[in-house]
Formats: C-alpha cells, structure tokens, sequence
C-alpha cells in the first residue's frame, strides 16, 4: 500500500508539477527512509500517521543529520500528505501545522571577480583541446546568466538566439517556469567559439559529450568541481551552486535591483534572493548614519 500511494505521489511530481526525475528521487529516498522508521517502530500503515509519529521520526534524525537534511526529510512528508489530501485519501492532514527545524542563517559562497577570473584562466590553461571551448563556454554561461545546473543542461540550441536583436536564453526553471535571460558580448563571443566546434549531431541540446549525447548533471557538477578544485582557491564552502551565487553577488554589488536580480534566478520568493544582500553591522552603520533629520541652511 505504502508503495503504491509513494509510486503515485512521485508520478503526480513529474507528470502535474513537472519536477525532474532527479528531484523525485530524492523525495523518493526521503519518503522509502520514513517508511522503515514506521516499519521499526511496528507501524505498517501510512495512512494512519500521527503528528506525534513524524515528530518522532524527525528527533530520530538528529543525532546523524543535520536541520537541513531533517527539514528536508520533512517537507517530502509534508508535500506526500498534502497530495494524499488533494486526493481525497485522507480526509484530514495530520502533520499541516508541524513546523521544521530552525535553519542556520548562512550567506551563499560566491566568488570575487579575481577569484572567478583565475576560475576562466583554469579553463582555458586545463581543459583538452577536444573539450577547451565547450568547457569553457559552461562556465562561462553558469557566470554570465546564473543558471541552475539542470538548466544548463536543458538547455537546447532553438532555446539560444545570438542575433544582435535579441541575444538571450530562455531556460525551464522549478515549476517548468520558463525565463529569458539576456547575454553579454562576451558570452555570446565564447558561445558562438563553442557553436563553431560543436560536432554535428543528432542531439539538440547545447551541450553534449564526446559520444554526441546531451550532458547529464552529474558529469557538469564534477566537472565544475575539478576547474575549482585546481584554482587552488581556499574559500569555505565554494562548490559548483557558488557560480549561481557569484552572478547573484556580483549584480547586486553592481546596484542591481534586487527584484530583476529575483526575476533572472528565478527565484519564486523574494526572500530568497535577498541572501545576497550580505548586509553586516558596518553597512548598517553607515546606513543610519547616511540619515539627515534636521538640515542647517
């Protein structure tokens, strides 16, 4: 029973709310690990769960987890029972009103300008020849635009328009929001660089592997992490998402409003997108002290 209502609720992801096959694996994990701590605990049933059941099933992720991983855990159950709802399985939602653990407040890791200058050099000095001017233009595409991963490997050759008219992107989002996000000369130069070597083949993604097939997530993700890794760049927390944070950072310390900031991400809630205020007691400081309330003439 529990796995048929699971292999439904994933299906229903897909198919209705357009999530990718990656991101419903991992509800899929995060549900399967509920199930045998229901199992464990002598509860066969998933539709009789209790408040006091997934309370306990979260206290017992602390001592190996932590509140992101609980939170997360949490919101896969949460949006299972949300759906069991919607499909009038249950007439009640008994976890609604749980709330998740308290998060840390970390600013995204980003890099400078140097910093992410010496990252294109790495490029250009490591890749292979064979793959010199696609690698490149990854990087450069994830530093100039801000995409996701998963959207800059959606992305397909219809999807790009270099014309001076009109040069942008349009990429799929969360949700399959699509956005369009405009492109500088300079990454068009190292795109139509790529375009001129990209062998011709049957796929019509932008990206592809030496076999002629699209580029999978996973094969960027190691991809990025080895040109950082061989920066020689010491920075905590700096991995592939600081790419997305580094375009994030550097418009927002370009004056850029933060709501067209939110509307290239893609960001659904404007709080997200104010991460990258990096706002300190200094710039509170000289915030207040910048205030005039009584002018001498």
């Amino acid at each position: 029973m529990e796995t048929l209502l699971i292999q439904n609720f994933l299906n229903y992801l897909t198919a209705e709310r357009h999530f990718s096959v990656r991101t419903a694996e991992a509800y899929k994990h995060d549900l399967n690990k509920f199930v045998y701590f229901l199992e464990s605990v002598g509860k066969k049933d998933i539709l009789t769960v209790t408040k006091a059941d997934v309370r306990e099933f979260i206290c017992s992720l602390e001592k190996n987890n932590g509140a992101v991983t609980q939170a997360r855990k949490l919101s896969a159950i949460k949006s299972l029972f949300k759906y069991l709802g919607r499909e009038g399985i249950i007439q009640a939602n008994p976890i609604s009103d749980i709330e998740a653990p308290k998060l840390p407040e970390t600013q995204p890791a980003f890099l400078t300008q140097t910093e992410y200058q010496t990252l294109i050099t790495t490029v250009r000095q490591k890749a292979t020849p064979f793959y010199l001017y696609r690698d490149l233009a990854i990087v450069v595409l994830l530093l100039g635009t801000g995409v996701r991963l998963s959207e800059l490997v959606g992305l397909t050759l219809d999807r790009v328009n270099l014309e001076h008219s009109g040069r942008s992107i349009k990429v799929r989002g969360k949700g399959d929001k699509e956005r369009t996000i405009p492109l500088t000369d300079e990454v068009v130069t190292v795109l139509e660089q790529y375009l001129k070597t990209r062998p011709d083949v049957r796929s019509n993604h932008l990206f592809i592997s030496r076999l002629g097939d699209e580029l999978q997530v996973r094969g960027v993700y190691g991809l990025i992490k080895k040109y950082l890794k061989a920066t020689g760049i010491k920075k905590k927390r700096v991995a592939v998402h600081s790419l997305r944070h580094t375009f994030g950072t550097t418009l927002m310390n370009n004056g850029v409003n933060i709501v067209v900031i939110q509307e290239l991400l893609g960001h659904k809630k404007l709080e997200t997108t104010r991460r990258y205020l990096h706002i300190n007691s200094v710039d509170l400081r000289n915030a207040v002290d910048s205030l005039v309330l009584n002018k001498k003439i």
